[in-house]
């Protein structure tokens, strides 16, 4: 897309003094973004020619005034014409301050997206989760790592982020990184929340992001069957260590909660409900949205089984260990209980909604508030995946059926 780049001279006519006499100001507009430039002169509002933009008279003092006017256009349009043979980005401010001689340092992006992460981590538990925090810190290191490997450099100025950088880092992701397509490209989201900051603040002219264009893709969810549950619950661990994670991620098989809440889960956020029975009423740490579950039988008696833990901290209801180590024991206790899917803590929010609740009949809309979705959308998904479940156990009851009928003709023959 072409720039466009107008100047115009006007008078500010809320700011008349007694002789009617109004400042003079010029108006930079570069690709529909404008800032404003004294011209530190007045002029007379009576005398003022807005559509030629000149000073109507014949007076030596108008005609100084009207050729400094078209000294001003001309100097203005001859740094426009330099920078874009310099292939600079051109931005009002930039022009503004060529103008003026100003030479500010430009902004470098790896600063920025430091500057950035500094304001999120002030804010964690407040507008943003740790969690959310550490992902921000993760794709400025890719950032920086792209920057070295492809530039050769420690950092580059953000306007030399165009859509050609966005795609190499996107594959350098892919490639170098290892990285899943979906992984990748929340990665780019991430880097591209510091591009949209650059070019609010007119640091660069164009959104590089304009025309890049991705979606994510349909992961395919694992969740746990009501068998592998049960294969779980019965096996015997014989290290506590095991067992104990076991009871945790069981918990939020019953519950749905992610590990994030059910570390933080403390007494305050279980009360009875308007049935007489305990819920657990707590804001999710991702989203800040409000979930309220009951507490099943299952759940309850995890619960009962921790109550007087020693190691329960700051009220608490249960002893969580962190999440990557409850992720490592788990891929134990799957080999130890026969069970073949990658187990992870997130695994058992996903067999809350399928195999918990969905299967069980509970309704999409009370599932969606019980996971504290915002969205019904988020928890359409988990539908889709029971649809595919039906449609396989559909599958299976046809094949029965065509063994029946090939017996039966053979029968008749």
């Amino acid at each position: 897309m072409k720039d466009t780049f107008s100047l115009l001279f006007y008078p500010k006519r809320n700011d008349i003094d007694k002789r009617g006499k109004a400042p003079l100001y010029l108006r930079i507009t570069v690709n529909g973004r404008r800032c404003e430039l004294s011209v530190k002169r007045k002029v007379a509002l009576s005398k003022w020619d807005s559509t030629k933009e000149l000073i109507q008279g014949k007076t030596a003092e108008i005609r100084e005034l009207n050729i400094h006017m078209s000294n001003i256009r001309t100097k203005l349009f001859k740094l426009y014409d330099k920078l874009q043979e310099e292939e600079r980005s051109i931005t009002a401010p930039l022009l503004k301050d060529a103008y003026l001689g100003k030479k500010k340092p430009e902004k470098m992006l790896l600063e920025l997206f430091q500057e950035h992460n500094n304001q999120v981590n002030q804010l964690i538990g407040r507008d943003f989760a740790a969690g959310t925090a550490e992902r921000y810190r993760t794709a400025k290191k890719h950032v920086g790592e792209f920057i070295k490997s492809e530039y050769k450099k420690d950092d580059i100025p953000i306007k030399d982020v165009n859509h050609k950088f966005i795609t190499g880092f996107e594959h350098y992701l892919k490639s170098v990184r290892k990285c899943s397509h979906n992984t990748a490209i929340k990665y780019v989201v991430n880097f591209k929340k510091i591009i949209r900051i650059a070019y609010a603040n007119d640091w660069i002219a164009k959104d590089p992001f304009a025309r890049w264009k991705v979606r994510l893709k349909n992961v395919e969810r694992e969740f746990l069957t009501d068998e592998d549950i049960q294969k779980l619950l019965d096996t015997e661990f014989h290290t506590p260590r095991l067992e104990h994670v076991r009871d945790i991620f069981v918990f939020c098989c019953f519950t749905g909660l992610a590990y994030a809440d059910v570390k933080k889960l403390s007494q305050d956020d279980i009360n009875k409900g308007i049935d007489g029975e305990l819920w657990i009423n707590t804001a999710r740490t991702k989203t800040k949205s409000k979930a309220n579950i009951p507490i099943l039988p299952t759940a309850q008696m995890i619960l009962d089984k921790y109550e007087d833990s020693p190691y329960l901290m700051n009220d608490t209801v249960l002893p969580v260990l962190t999440n990557q180590k409850m992720n490592a024991y788990l891929k134990e206790i799957a080999d130890l209980s026969g069970i073949k899917k990658n187990l992870t803590t997130h695994l058992a929010r996903h067999t809350f909604a399928t195999t918990v609740t969905l299967t069980n009949g509970v309704s999409i809309e009370s599932v969606s508030k019980m996971l504290g979705h915002k969205n019904l959308r988020t928890t359409q998904h988990y539908a889709k995946i029971l649809n595919r479940r039906v449609s396989e156990d559909m599958q299976m009851l046809r094949e029965k059926l065509q063994v029946r009928n090939e017996v039966h003709k053979s029968r008749q023959t």
